[in-house]
């Protein structure tokens, strides 16, 4: 489990995506030892952020607040009523983490 430390971001943006992130955002963290063991061919997961939009404005929010911040949002998708929408890449989800005031440690 990751530790994380808080510190509150200073622009809006950062603030609203913050936002989204702690109430119900999360991180899914390639595991390294599986890529290694099984190669590229078979296990093509990698780090992607995910955060959740209750509703259709929300997800158009979330989207054009990723883009405003400069990130390359992936194609949103349905799970249960929600939406999730992913950030895909270590450099990407790293980025993300420090313009919201979150360090995590593997």
């Amino acid at each position: 489990m990751a530790r994380r430390r808080r510190r509150a971001p200073r622009d809006p943006v950062a603030e609203r995506l913050a936002a989204f992130f702690h109430r119900n955002g999360y991180v899914r963290w390639q595991r390294r030892e599986r890529a290694e063991e099984e190669g590229w061919g078979r296990y093509k997961k990698g780090d992607e952020l995910r955060l959740v939009a209750n509703t259709a404005s929300e997800l158009r929010e979330i989207r054009e607040l990723l883009e405003e911040a400069g990130f390359r949002p992936g194609r949103p998708f349905q799970k249960g009523s929600q939406f999730r929408v992913p950030v895909y890449g270590r450099d990407q989800v790293a980025r993300f983490l420090e313009l919201i005031g979150v360090t995590a440690e593997g």
